[in-house]
């Protein structure tokens, strides 16, 4: 960029980018479609990687690297991860140094950089804007970003300087080919498949991403002591550990933040004695960790008519719902599920620390009128969530004539009875 850039992207930093390029630019010196898309990254860092856009002079991709960018949270989740392998890998001496902070959450750690590891040594194949491989390489000792593209790979140069990591190198190339001549085994190997096709369609299966984890999984878990996969979260898990082998997946992370699952992460690795697989949940600040093998519990519906006697009702964060494991959750905490696939649970005494949301009960209604006129009504507006139930939530509100909002919370859902409630609470 050059000073007339650079200055309008300072002047400008705050406006809306459709309406700077409406009106375009008199200064023939700023070139406006770089200098419109580093506002427009910048102001999506704000939200995404807060830190980075408090870092004056870093440069931004285009739009579709941004939004396909992991967020600051999930990347410093995938560093947490890092710790611990660095840690039991052959290839690292020792991780002392490693920083720590238990006071804060899983995707909360620390952001300053730390000494890499002794003789910890990381490779990203699919380095696109630069994001994990940021938060993940201080704690390596050597660390390599390999990304096909020119500009991405001019853009980390920049920004890795800017972070102020070392020990880094930037690779211009394929992924797959740089494996293939990788001739020292690297303590870690990361890998982001692109889940987009040539006309740019989104891929959910494993197999259908770019490149081939399933083809390369051999020459992967060859070549890295650990292999951790970013994969969607639109992928079903089990399937997943199937296609790639019990006999190589270690963990499976399943990664959500605000309510919404962004990433299913995988950590391969070779090593013997096998353990039990490991399945984490993390959602925010809440963890629930899990084997598959304990979660074969028979869920066992709580009697329709002990409904009423409820005074507690749990909905699980959306980690738990991709995972699936009802039957541990219920287990763990005490809890009992209102049906088989209704995933809401309830209590009679308040249970501490359940991963979700939890309400307080204030009414159950069934869907006949003089209940629905006794019970629900008089609300006027709620916030409905639809579990296991014949209706939307918008043909319901309809049904019902309430508004949206409010502090009531409205649960519409089928009981083991298979009759539909409605269950009226206020959030805890």
């Amino acid at each position: 960029m050059n000073e007339a850039t650079r200055t309008f992207v300072r002047q400008h930093a705050d406006d809306d980018v459709r309406m700077l390029a409406l009106r375009g630019v008199k200064d023939p010196e700023v070139e406006l479609s770089l200098a419109l898309q580093q506002i427009q990254g910048r102001q999506k860092a704000r939200q995404k990687l807060p830190s980075w856009a408090a870092c004056e002079g870093l440069l931004y991709p285009a739009h579709l690297s941004m939004e396909q960018c992991s967020s600051e949270q999930t990347a410093r989740y995938k560093a947490a991860i890092c710790g611990s392998v660095v840690g039991r890998c052959s290839s690292a001496v020792c991780c002392d140094s490693v920083a720590t902070d238990e006071t804060r959450g899983p995707m909360d750690a620390p952001a300053r950089a730390v000494k890499g590891a002794k003789g910890a040594f990381f490779v990203d194949l699919t380095g696109g804007f630069g994001v994990d491989f940021a938060f993940m390489a201080p704690l390596f000792a050597k660390a390599i970003y390999v990304e096909r593209q020119e500009e991405l790979c001019q853009i980390a140069r920049h920004n890795f300087e800017a972070l102020g990591l070392k020990n880094t190198t930037i690779v211009c190339g394929d992924g797959t080919d740089y494996l293939r001549l990788l001739d020292r085994k690297a303590t870690l190997i990361f890998l982001d498949p692109a889940r987009r096709d040539e006309h740019g369609g989104r891929t959910y299966g494993i197999a259908d991403c770019t490149p081939d984890v399933l083809q390369l999984r051999d020459e992967l878990l060859q070549k890295g002591d650990c292999v951790l996969l970013k994969l969607s979260p639109m992928l079903d898990w089990r399937k997943t550990v199937e296609d790639l082998g019990r006999d190589c997946v270690r963990e499976v992370h399943i990664v959500s933040a605000g309510g919404e699952c962004k990433e299913l992460l995988l950590l391969l690795s070779r090593q013997t004695p096998a353990s039990p697989l490991k399945v984490v949940c993390v959602n925010d600040d809440e963890v629930f960790e899990f084997t598959p093998e304990q979660d074969n519990t028979n869920l066992l519906p709580l009697p329709s008519h002990l409904i009423p006697q409820t005074t507690f009702l749990y909905e699980p964060n959306a980690s738990i719902m991709k995972a699936g494991c009802f039957a541990e959750l219920s287990v763990r905490f005490g809890v009992a599920p209102l049906a088989q696939n209704s995933h809401l649970f309830v209590s009679a005494e308040r249970v501490g620390e359940f991963p979700g949301r939890a309400f307080r009960v204030e009414a159950v209604s069934t869907m006949n009128k003089r209940e629905l006129k006794e019970k629900v009504l008089p609300l006027k507006q709620a916030n409905i969530t639809v579990r296991n139930f014949p209706l939307s939530v918008a043909e319901l509100r309809k049904r019902l004539k309430l508004s949206e909002g409010g502090s009531a919370y409205l649960f519409a859902t089928t009981l083991a009875d298979g009759n539909h409630v409605l269950i009226v609470c206020q959030r805890l």
